[in-house]
């Protein structure tokens, strides 16, 4: 077996000169004569954008051809579910990327356009009203002859969408997308746009059957973690010291380009806080490196809010565990961080802002590349530079916001055990949304083996 050909990225940049592009032949059959022709697969990436597959089918019996492009992205941990409130026709030029499991409404009119119904696209609000509008009067002239009721009511609401696309009244836009890979341009970026609004949530059994996750049923998987668990409490017991001084490795697949790499995890105990498991991962094919922590205690009673003003260079060496439940906020620059942008990380402050940077410019397509505006690109340059002024210490007096509602954040106080001057840290009874955000209220803590039964 070719070890050099494994290593390789499933997913490559198309180059002018690639001698060997790694097309992919398949022998299918031919839906319009029945014999076997060729299909032809090519993984490769859009800069800025995502992955896809390339798909070529011929077949030398008939002559037919058909050329298909699908998207190659992965399906994100969480699905992400997007309001847009439309006020102006400026914000009818908002950039929508829009996947194939997303499903578009508009609650003001009872508009939806189902998952899969169309292919995933690179549009505009605007687009997506016209190509709604287009779809429905193609075929008026015929169904006015055959179904003349029918067409009125269908001239209606064509005539109500035209209506919608003046912005004579504000409307909503709501994309629910349980793979996660769908996005609506923030006017305000880097900034919080207060039109838009951006809520990661886990996905239900239905969702995952619809973006191809299939998953073993609850009672098996209860039955098995119990005999698990009676079988090696025990040795959990007996060989905790053991694993906190021990690396373990295991192998999985690069996050970014997909090849076979190494993942090492290592158990360790923060002084003044509690255990939590570090995962770093380093790709050999593309380079990628990332890392990740998770909590070793699941989640506190309450929620935690870190407050902290820079005031001096020393002050970006403390080191921050935050958890992927975690916001992040720095009030001067008027600027947030959602929960779940991040991941979990251990790092320094400064690390974490590094990396924020780095994931704010990198992780959107709409603000980045060729998608992005030259307005936007200027207000990306404006903002960088004054997040460069607090990384670099030229601009003291900062704060640094971190609130977890599941308390598994944590900021080094650096005067510990005495109190720190300049570090607030609230303890708060979580909300109902919080405890949704956190699957908490579904969550059945006595009798749970009746949902089984």
């Amino acid at each position: 077996m070719n070890t050099e050909a494994i290593n390789k990225p499933v997913f490559r940049d198309l180059q002018a000169d690639d001698a060997d592009p790694e097309i992919t032949e398949i022998s299918s059959l031919c839906f319009n004569c029945g014999e076997d022709g060729m299909t032809r697969l090519l993984l490769t990436k859009i800069p800025f954008y995502k992955e896809i597959i390339l798909m070529s089918f011929e077949c030398s019996h008939c002559g037919l051809k058909n050329n298909e492009v699908q998207s190659g992205d992965k399906i994100q941990e969480k699905g992400a579910l997007i309001q847009v409130s439309i006020t102006s026709t400026k914000d009818l030029n908002r950039q929508v990327i829009k996947s194939d499991y997303a499903t578009v409404k508009i609650p003001e009119i009872d508009f939806e356009i189902p998952p899969q119904s169309k292919r995933g696209e690179i549009t505009t609000i605007e687009g997506i009203l016209s190509k709604c509008i287009a779809g429905l009067e193609q075929d008026q002239p015929a169904r006015k002859t055959l179904d003349p009721d029918s067409a009125e009511k269908i001239d209606a609401f064509i005539q109500v969408l035209k209506d919608t696309k003046t912005c004579e009244k504000p409307f909503t836009i709501v994309i629910d997308d349980p793979s996660g890979n769908s996005y609506v341009e923030n006017l305000n970026a880097p900034l919080v746009d207060p039109a838009l609004t951006t809520t990661h949530y886990e996905r239900n059994k239905e969702q995952n059957h619809l973006v191809g996750i299939y998953e073993e049923e609850l009672k098996e998987i209860k039955e098995e973690e119990e005999e698990e668990q009676e079988e090696s409490q025990a040795e959990d017991d007996a060989s905790h010291d053991t694993l906190a001084d021990e690396v373990l490795h295991f192998g999985t697949n690069c996050p970014s380009c997909n090849a076979p790499c190494e993942t090492n995890m290592k158990l360790t105990s923060i002084p003044y806080f509690k255990e939590v498991i570090i995962m770093a991962t380093n790709c050999d094919a593309c380079g990628h490196r990332t890392n990740e922590v998770k909590s070793g205690s699941g989640i506190n009673e309450k929620g935690v809010k870190i407050t902290l003003r820079i005031t001096d260079l020393i002050d970006l060496s403390r080191d921050v565990l935050k958890s992927e439940t975690c916001s992040l906020s720095i009030p001067e620059l008027d600027f947030e961080v959602g929960a779940g942008t991040l991941g979990g990380k251990f790092t320094t402050l400064e690390g974490l802002l590094v990396a924020m940077k780095d994931q704010l410019s990198g992780q959107n397509p709409l603000m980045c590349g060729d998608s992005a505006t030259s307005t936007l690109k200027e207000q990306m340059k404006h903002f960088n530079q004054k997040l460069d002024d607090i990384i670099s210490g030229k601009s003291l007096g900062s704060r640094i916001i971190l609130d977890d509602p599941a308390g598994n954040s944590y900021l080094q106080n650096v005067y510990a055990p005495e109190d720190d001057p300049e570090m607030e840290i609230v303890y708060y009874e979580r909300t109902f949304e919080d405890n949704e955000e956190l699957g908490l209220n579904d969550m059945k803590l006595e009798n749970y083996s009746e949902i089984n039964e």
